[in-house]
């Protein structure tokens, strides 16, 4: 099926034309294609026409470009259908279309954001697959022309106290991936100066052979130095700038694009690309000077598929083709394959195209700051990719062809919960145990052994960090506020999602992430003004799974819509599944806030004797909740919400907070009302009390659209009347002080429930 070329280097045609379906099954296995016979087919016809059968480069060319990871064949189908219509906006720049989204900030400046999976090489790799995440997204940023200004990181694992006898055969214990990951994150982000300044960290055994790793990053540009992801025009000069090309990340899509089993350690080790942040720290700024001069038509990062991906994608973005000498890319070593310098994903390398008269300035200004560049080819009239290689051409396909890819609209399965399924929600026998065992659980404890190691104040402009109150002993906030530019305006980030609640409903799990992610934005006196989704699910050609991702689709394309808050960069990560189980449905979401001045930004912990108010309606809702996982009781009916009731209740808190006096605001999300605020109360060390007994439902239901505010007791009246004047519902629950948390239904010591939370993750470590 394979006949050698009579070259002075691996070159092979493989012999498509003549083949059979078995053997075209037999050569997408042999070659690591993962293409399915289908696709083979399509390959073989398209070759058939050509006349001639394909040479190895080409098919692996088309493997990447192909990919669930790089085309989004599941999945564009019904993003089209339900969220791609949520990413419009007057003050959207571009969303969707590029590697980050990009988003008007003030009258000078927009900021980009983007939101990426590494999961797969974290799970084999931990530490360098989540290195790597963090130098891909910080690279999607760069590529329009932005300063990278922030990261984010939520993380998904098995539960810490699996036994290890209990560990399926090839996985690796959740306590091991939590470290490695942590360490990368941390490893990479520090290194290159950009703080980490907003996550989350969540445990469930759907993860346990199967982590998930989800970053995210935002930057700031000048409107004016926007760059694109396509290259100028005809004769423009492809430059490869950075690190050396070498075998690391080869076949890091198509890994990426299946399921994982036992031999995936040892079998798919070579797909997990090698960091290098002290190469990252120059490449950026390098990239930044020529961007402010002036000197780029385009530029792209090289992730997924390598220089197969961004050659062919910057090209015909711009309606154009490309003409590459692949033995000028510098390589790391020797005898290197052409079709493997071509897919490599090695990492620090970014992709610039240039007129030739800037081209000795672009080169010099690399030179200055020590990074490597190097001219590897030119764009051409034509939309066709050529490749030579020593003097021989090796490579000559269709651009169109290459990147157009499949589209499935995969059948699916809707889950939803059966109605006539028994209800169990019963109110504990002892509250305070029931209490102390939701505050202890791994997904509320603090989770400062985690942030700490992260540098969250380099660069100096994290304004409201992810712990807030007095110096360590610091409470969870509900978002973080940084300020990119010299002006008193700023971002607020945060990043939700709620798996179990996914779990047991798709579609209003999506829903309530949405709204916790809205809820998180407000509290700190920001307003909601996009996002972006990282979609992470099994395996999609089970309609089940498909259901799952569709449900989860629908239910964020819906609040995105009602609520006018645009959806403007994203991901999908399918086939998170092995033999053992799949993850459950989790649709991470990255909010923005626009803060209008820093100065008055509002924070979690209680400030001084106050009145506290609940803001929003509490329900019987605890389907996915921590209340019903530590009591072991089966609930179905997930928290509901609505697009309308979220934005009447969000414009109310975010005009409250400029007539009234607000001390502390904090949003009512896992664990309820009881945990929020607990942890309002271990900020500073202030106690609560309750004004009436407070039931079961009130204390532990994670209704959605709620928040618990702290105002001084002589304007708690009136601050109610507010919301009430408004149809809304707001009550005096309680008062800040003193040293116990008193919910009339029961009372615990201060320092006991403090002590509690802050060993619950710590105490696995």
């Amino acid at each position: 099926m394979y006949r050698k070329i009579d070259v002075p280097f691996e070159l092979y045609e493989v012999l498509i034309l003549d083949a059979d379906d078995d053997q075209l099954v037999k050569i997408s296995k042999e070659l690591g294609l993962a293409l399915n016979l289908d696709e083979m087919k399509r390959i073989k016809d398209y070759f058939r026409k050509k006349g001639r059968n394909p040479y190895d480069i080409e098919l692996q060319s088309i493997a990447q470009a192909w990919s669930e990871h790089c085309c989004y064949k599941s999945s564009k189908y019904y993003l089209r259908q339900y969220l791609f219509e949520a990413s419009k906006a007057d003050y959207v720049i571009s969303a969707i279309e590029e590697d980050a989204g990009v988003v008007e900030f003030d009258e000078e400046y927009a900021y980009v954001t983007a939101f990426e999976s590494h999961n797969h090489p974290s799970a084999i790799e931990p530490y360098g697959g989540a290195a790597t995440g963090i130098g891909g997204i910080l690279r999607d940023v760069l590529c329009m022309g932005a300063q990278p200004v922030a990261l984010i990181d939520p993380l998904f694992f098995g539960n810490l106290d699996t036994p290890y006898e209990k560990l399926p055969k090839g996985t690796k214990h959740p306590l091991y991936l939590l470290k490695g990951v942590v360490a990368g994150i941390r490893d990479y982000g520090n290194r290159v100066g950009i703080p980490t300044v907003a996550g989350m960290v969540f445990f469930d055994d759907s993860y346990l052979t199967n982590c998930l790793v989800n970053v995210g990053c935002v930057g700031i540009v000048r409107k004016d130095r926007i760059v694109h992801s396509r290259a100028g025009g005809a004769g423009d000069l492809f430059v490869l700038v950075g690190g050396k090309t070498g075998r690391d990340g080869i076949h890091g899509v198509t890994f990426a694009s299946a399921e994982l089993d036992e031999k995936s350690e040892e079998e798919a080790r070579g797909a997990v690309q090698l960091g290098n942040p002290i190469m990252k720290e120059p490449l950026i700024h390098a990239c930044l000077e020529v961007v402010e001069k002036g000197l780029l038509t385009g530029m792209k990062d090289l992730g997924g598929g390598g220089l197969s991906c961004v050659i062919g994608e910057m090209a015909l973005a711009a309606g154009y083709g490309a003409e590459i000498y692949l033995d000028k890319v510098p390589l790391k070593e020797e005898g290197m394959a052409p079709w493997e310098i071509w897919i490599s994903e090695s990492q620090e390398r970014m992709m610039l195209t240039v007129r030739p008269e800037h081209i000795d300035e672009v080169l010099y200004i690399f030179q200055k700051w020590d990074v490597p560049a190097t001219v590897i080819g030119k764009v051409i009239p034509e939309k066709i990719t050529r490749i030579y290689y020593k003097g021989y051409k090796i490579y000559e396909m269709d651009t169109e062809f290459v990147t157009g890819g499949p589209e499935y609209c995969r059948p699916y399965v809707a889950k939803k919960p059966e109605i006539e399924m028994h209800e169990e929600v019963k109110p504990p026998e002892d509250y305070v145990k029931v209490f102390l065992k939701m505050l202890s659980h791994p997904n509320v404890a603090f989770k400062e052994w985690i942030v700490r190691q992260y540098d969250h104040e380099v660069r100096a402009s994290t304004i409201l960090k992810p712990l807030q109150g007095r110096a360590n002993f610091e409470t969870h906030g509900d978002a973080a506020v940084i300020k990119p530019t010299r002006s008193f305006r700023g971002l607020a980030i945060t990043a939700d999602v709620n798996p179990w609640m996914c779990k047991v409903d798709p579609y209003w799990g999506s829903a309530s992430s949405f709204d916790e992610m809205v809820r998180n934005l407000v509290a700190v006196n920001s307003i909601p003004h996009s996002f972006n989704d990282c979609l992470n699910f099994g395996n999609p050609e089970k309609p089940e799974r498909m259901g799952e991702f569709v449900e989860a689709v629908k239910a964020i394309g819906w609040m995105a819509k009602g609520t006018a808050i645009p959806c403007v960069s994203g991901n999908v990560s399918f086939y998170n599944e092995t033999p053992y189980g799949f993850v459950a449905p989790t649709p991470s979401l990255l909010g923005i806030g626009i803060v209008e001045d820093i100065r008055k930004v509002i924070s979690s912990e209680f400030k001084d004797r106050g009145a506290v108010v609940l803001v929003g309606e509490t329900k019987k809702e605890f389907g996915g909740s921590l209340y019903s996982a530590v009591m072991h009781q089966r609930c179905h009916v997930v928290p509901r919400t609505s697009p309308e009731r979220l934005k009447a209740y969000s414009n109310a808190m975010l005009e409250s907070f400029k007539k009234f006096e607000v001390r502390a605001c904090h949003d009512v999300s896992m664990g309820g009302l009881a945990v929020c605020i607990a942890e309002m109360s271990f900020g500073r060390g202030i106690g609560f009390e309750a004004a009436r007994h407070l039931s079961f439902v009130e204390l532990f239901s994670e209704s959605n659209t709620r928040w618990v505010v702290e105002v001084p007791e002589s304007s708690a009246e009136s601050y109610v009347q507010f919301f009430t004047e408004r149809g809304l519902k707001a009550e005096i629950i309680g008062y800040s002080g003193g040293n116990k948390l008193n919910f009339g239904t029961f009372s615990v010591e201060l320092d006991v429930a403090d002590r509690v939370w802050r060993e619950g993750l710590t105490k696995f470590l």
